[in-house]
């Protein structure tokens, strides 16, 4: 018993050790990415904050399934049977109990960050630019914008909870009785699916984050690294070549007017935007002429062919994800009960490559668990890749930019929300990609057969052969993960889901397509635009 004991907690430390390391490593991404990022001229410390602690949440959350996944398996020997610390089943949910707490923890941050915290923050600078307001002005109007969205929080939570999943026994019942079932199916799931219908609702926002962002950004980050960027040398002489074409033209225009002369309405208004492109040519060459001596232009060149082999690793890794998606949905469509089902099926039935890569790399401890890991970070990657080239849009209205150091607080804040949400939606794409992994980890179960002896003892004997945990798995002998249970808490969200991925396979080749009629970018991509102030250089020339 006192070695079951001390193999649980080696066991379980070794497992939330990892995690713990993870969120080191993310809050130290967290910081230096959001600080690339925000706006000298206007970063606030509040705003700053916020932003780091919404991008790690959301960074967390998407680690925790990898712990999930490594915690059920690590209750079975290789061979099907438990280890002597998870043979009892009051043991085994003590750990699920774990994760599952640790689920409700992030999901609540999520959607106090959602609806409330990042609400506030945000209207609260939104309410900064009128100079008539003071502080306590700000705050009142603030909390007055944001008490719209806690109480559509208020309403998702209490339609979670009182909208149960079957329904109640007996036709005939009393209101009262039925009021009580209700607060009995509360209390009997301990809230989980008042949380989980909540969670649910804002995963659909992400998964339209996700057709837009992340399908995008899975062509063109490794589109990018491969094609590279334009030499500055060349820049710089175009742009010097453009200047003389426009001051001639200016010159040759105000030459119209040296007698005396007005200038025709059509001239003046020529003239204007030629003094504005004038003015974002001047302001272009100052940045080629700070990127062209800028060391991390250098090595950026240095590293090449590096960016070559990663942007090519990359750009394979999309179309494995692209093909596991797509056998994952016809498997779906082919074997499951259809929309009155969500479609979910348990285990598969089409050969699945990176299911099956992952089921292969299970007896190679932890290769399974790094590779789902980046699996998992490469989906947020990507999707701050689709941002920061996107910038974020309301429909066809482009609400703000992402760019180093000009980006201003409240893009920021609409950033790590927009990460929160394609946060959410990760978990059922990882588990579209390889949902018999995602369900049951490198889970075996042993089954018992009886075969007549060959000896000369006439009768039965039993042989134990061992199977990979399914559906067909005695309930007893397999553990969910929490995080599935989370996904297909209510199956119309999963029907979602399912034509969900349909359009992120439609919008993954459409955004490649569009990356490969693209030529090369600029050094200076998105630094220089027509709408920017020639204050803003001033955080590049000191």
């Amino acid at each position: 018993m006192k070695m079951a004991a001390q193999s649980l907690l080696s066991e379980s430390v070794l497992g939330w050790s990892i995690f713990t390391f993870i969120l080191l490593v993310i809050l130290a991404f967290c910081w230096v990415y959001i600080r690339k990022f925000q706006s000298r001229q206007e970063s606030e410390v509040v705003s700053t904050i916020t932003a780091i602690c919404a991008l790690a949440i959301a960074l967390i959350t998407s680690a925790l399934l990898p712990v999930d996944i490594f915690l059920v398996s690590f209750m079975k020997y290789p061979n099907g049977t438990y280890k002597e610390w998870a043979a009892n089943n009051e043991t085994r949910g003590q750990i699920e109990d774990t994760v599952l707490y640790g689920y409700y923890t992030l999901y609540s941050i999520i959607l106090f960050c959602v609806f409330l915290w990042i609400p506030f923050v945000y209207f609260y600078y939104e309410e900064r630019d009128d100079d008539n307001l003071n502080k306590c002005s700000q705050v009142k109007n603030a909390l007055k914008y944001t008490i719209g969205f806690a109480i559509v929080c208020v309403v998702l939570l209490l339609i979670g909870a009182f909208v149960p999943l079957e329904a109640p026994p007996g036709q005939n019942s009393t209101q009262w009785e039925k009021v009580q079932y209700l607060f009995e199916e509360l209390g009997s799931s301990h809230g989980l699916p008042a949380l989980s219908f909540s969670i649910s609702t804002l995963t659909l926002i992400g998964m339209l984050a996700v057709i837009t962002y992340t399908a995008y950004g899975m062509s063109v980050l490794p589109l990018n690294l491969i094609k590279g960027t334009r030499s500055v040398v060349y820049e710089r002489l175009e742009n010097t070549e453009d200047i003389d074409d426009v001051e001639h033209q200016i010159e040759k225009l105000k030459s119209k007017c040296k007698d005396g002369r007005p200038l025709s309405s059509r001239d003046r208004h020529n003239l204007q935007e030629l003094e504005g492109k004038l003015q974002v040519l001047q302001r272009r060459g100052r940045h080629l002429e700070i990127a062209e001596r800028n060391c991390c232009t250098k090595v950026g060149s240095a590293l090449r062919p590096f960016k070559i082999l990663l942007g090519i690793f990359f750009i394979l890794v999309a179309l494995l994800f692209t093909v596991a998606l797509l056998i994952s949905n016809l498997d779906k469509a082919l074997h499951s009960a259809g929309i009155s089902s969500g479609f979910i099926i348990f285990g598969t039935n089409l050969t699945n490559p990176l299911n099956e890569l992952l089921l292969a790399l299970q007896p190679v401890f932890p290769l399974d668990y790094i590779l789902i890991t980046v699996i998992t970070m490469y989906f947020v990657l990507t999707s701050m890749a689709g941002i920061r080239n996107m910038g974020i849009w309301f429909f066809w209205i482009r609400l703000y930019k992402i760019r180093p150091k000009r980006t201003r607080p409240q893009a920021l804040l609409f950033l790590c929300m927009i990460l929160l949400l394609i946060v959410l939606h990760t978990s059922y794409m990882i588990y579209s990609l390889a949902p018999q992994y995602v369900m049951y980890g490198s889970q075996k179960y042993l089954v018992q057969s009886q075969m007549p002896s060959a000896g000369p003892t006439s009768g039965n004997a039993t042989f134990g052969t061992t199977r990979i945990c399914d559906a067909d798995a005695p309930e007893d002998q397999c553990t969910v993960t929490r995080s599935y249970l989370f996904l297909h808490k209510f199956w119309f969200f999963s029907t979602i889901y399912y034509f969900g991925n349909w359009a992120f396979i439609g919008a993954f080749l459409i955004g490649l397509v569009v990356s490969c009629c693209r030529g090369k970018k600029s050094v200076i991509e998105g630094e220089v635009e027509a709408d920017d102030s020639d204050i803003s250089d001033d955080e590049y020339v000191h």
